[in-house]
């Protein structure tokens, strides 16, 4: 979601907006191995509503050639710095040019952060407990590099305002003739796996109007156990509300799909992927009532992507991840340093 605001606001300062995806071998090389592979990558950032177009295999420096290429006025970028393998700043050409825009980083999260999250598979942040030391550990692993703290890196907290929600919103009502689908889950690291399922549920009808209900993170954590959800409902609302096939999101959905839901919402069609449905806590069928109105189907996604499977792909590269973060940190802090001396000779 971080990103998605990114293309918010790129988008917003301009008519149309392109945007170049790197192959899986460029980021390798400058930055560490991507947890998501290009095709992946490729396909997610497409499913973003603000996205008219993407340019695979864009190169990591974005020169004057490129945005000639795709005739483009200018290019953006957060305002963090982003450097080549050999410390350079990767958009020093444009700069110089005159066609370089910057936007605002989403305060509260990076890539890094929910890495860091991944690698703690422990209930910790679901329970009561203040200090975890496993968590304090993790957090100075990955927000703390070899020494200081770069304010690009660091873990902080996301904080949510009505404000964004409103930004990430498309205000559309459902209009007459819309086929009004209902579809409920975690929605955890907003992935490809759940961009496949919106996609095939958008395809059933002529015109789609997809509500997602979002369950709140005890619930979540009630049938997935573990350190589920890994990001909070908060974060859940925003990546699932970036998506184009999306027209609602309720925050904290009741895991039973009640009557009163689908009368207040005039469902007619609720629709389930391929995963396992955990039981309500009475041991009840969640999807009970849809079920007997008819209106209840399930719809398979084509992917096998889940949120475990990106959690596990983590996992088994941890070393490679932690490393690449402390790289990453090490550099930025360089900069830094770099542009605290220029400041200090110019006075």
């Amino acid at each position: 979601y971080g990103h998605s605001n990114q293309l918010r606001q790129a988008r917003a300062m301009g008519d149309y907006l392109i945007v170049g995806v790197h192959t899986d071998e460029e980021i390798a090389k400058h930055k560490g191995p991507p947890v998501f592979t290009q095709e992946e990558r490729y396909k997610m950032v497409q499913a973003i509503k603000w996205v008219d177009e993407i340019a695979p295999g864009a190169p990591y420096v974005t020169t004057l050639e490129t945005l000639d290429k795709y005739s483009c006025d200018f290019c953006v970028h957060g305002d963090d710095i982003t450097l080549t393998i050999d410390g350079k700043d990767t958009y020093e050409e444009v700069k110089t040019a005159g066609r370089y825009r910057e936007c605002k980083r989403t305060q509260g999260v990076s890539t890094t952060d929910l890495v860091g999250r991944m690698l703690l598979m422990t209930k910790a942040h679901h329970s009561n407990i203040d200090e975890d030391l496993d968590y304090r550990k993790h957090t100075d692993n990955f927000g703390k590099g070899p020494k200081g703290h770069s304010p690009w890196t660091g873990v902080s907290q996301f904080l949510q305002t009505s404000q964004k929600i409103i930004q990430f919103a498309s205000g559309k009502e459902p209009q007459p003739g819309d086929t009004i689908i209902y579809v409920a889950g975690a929605f955890d690291l907003f992935h490809v796996g759940h961009v496949d399922f919106l996609e095939k549920v958008h395809q059933l009808a002529e015109k789609p109007y997809i509500i997602a209900g979002l369950h709140f993170d005890q619930e979540v954590n009630r049938y997935k156990g573990k350190n589920y959800p890994i990001m909070n409902i908060h974060e859940r609302t925003l990546s699932v509300l970036a998506c184009r096939y999306v027209s609602e999101v309720v925050i904290g959905a009741p895991y039973a799909v009640t009557a009163d839901l689908l009368d207040h919402f005039r469902v007619t069609l609720v629709c389930h992927g391929m995963t396992e449905v955990v039981p309500d806590k009475d041991g009840s069928d969640p999807y009970e009532e849809p079920k007997l109105r008819g209106i209840f189907q399930l719809v398979d996604s084509g992917s096998n992507l889940t949120t475990d499977l990106i959690v596990q792909r983590i996992i088994k590269n941890r070393l490679e991840f932690e490393a690449r973060n402390q790289k990453k940190e090490a550099k930025e802090l360089a900069v830094l340093e770099a542009m605290r001396r220029l400041e200090e000779q110019k006075h």
